[in-house]
């Protein structure tokens, strides 16, 4: 459906990443303003295996009604393996830091996302960063530092970083090895396919991680806030950004695929405004800004 639409509107291959890109990065902020609500209520592990699980069943009705699942999707199955993997290790490693992290700083670490994904991009597929790209995700980095050491130059010098930050941080490299993997170990599957494999890989992975943590979870008295962030990570920041970012992947270079996640701190302030919980401070915000303008110089550098 999204290719028909394609074709009748005459956008170009690039022009449907970038939309898929944008609308991803306005709809995963959310899930760092409610997840930081929910994180303290249910372990991660459990949160998360229940989250793909629904996202599975989701997309997978999507690419069956669709007709996008086929025979390629069983070659090699050991890809969703590692690709469902990846994805599980990032939200686990999410969860745990939005224990003690803020929601603005988790998604300012989630803004390192393309420096890093451009090295694993070139490592894996040869794809080259220019030297304005270069710049670009240096000025994005340091506005992310800023953000995340909350815009205290002495935290910077002495390297006081928080341990919510510090544990998100591990997670955003495995997300920044999923995007040019993904990519590597496509094989021709439609990206609902992808998407469907690897989700059910994930949850399988998680299931067995996160067991006793599943078992002991008081699903019948659980906070309406977990459900909320449920229901939102799984249907709108889980099965919809998922299959955007696997869109985007096969139509751009990993790192302006994750260059994307610049905008990310923006729309969580909004977000955060919008949840009663006030803006940062203005030399916060600052940090922010320069994320944004990276997003602008590699949208400038295009091929």
């Amino acid at each position: 459906m999204a290719d028909h639409l394609d074709h009748r509107v005459g956008f170009s291959p690039a022009m449907r990443g970038h939309i898929a890109m944008l609308s991803f990065s306005a709809l995963i902020a959310g899930s760092f303003s409610l997840g930081a609500l929910a994180a303290n209520d249910i372990a991660p592990a459990a949160l998360n295996s229940v989250r793909f699980l629904i996202a599975a069943i989701t997309i997978g009705c999507i690419a069956a009604a669709t007709k996008s699942l086929d025979k390629r999707v069983a070659k090699a199955p050991w890809r969703f393996a590692i690709l469902g993997g990846l994805f599980a290790i990032y939200f686990v490693l999410m969860f745990e830091g939005l224990k003690t992290a803020t929601p603005v700083s988790s998604a300012a670490v989630f803004t390192l996302t393309p420096l890093i994904s451009a090295g694993f991009g070139w490592l894996l597929l040869r794809q080259i960063t220019t030297s304005r790209m270069a710049l670009a995700l240096t000025i994005g980095a340091v506005g992310a530092v800023w953000v995340i050491f909350r815009a205290d130059l002495e935290a910077v010098i002495s390297f006081r970083v928080g341990k919510g930050e510090m544990i998100f941080f591990w997670g955003v490299v495995a997300h920044s090895i999923y995007t040019p993997m993904s990519r590597f170990l496509h094989r021709g599957e439609h990206p609902l396919a992808m998407t469907f494999g690897m989700l059910i890989a994930g949850f399988v992975l998680l299931t067995a991680y996160g067991w006793s943590d599943i078992r002991a979870t008081d699903w019948v008295n659980l906070p309406t806030i977990v459900w909320i962030t449920i229901g939102y990570t799984s249907l709108v920041a889980g099965s919809t950004t998922f299959t955007l970012l696997q869109y985007a992947i096969l139509r751009l270079p990993a790192a302006k695929v994750m260059a994307y996640t610049y905008l990310t701190p923006s729309w969580v302030v909004l977000w955060e405004i919008a949840l009663g919980h006030g803006a940062p401070r203005v030399l916060i915000l600052a940090g922010v800004a320069m994320t944004v303008v990276a997003l602008l110089m590699l949208l400038k550098d295009e091929e």
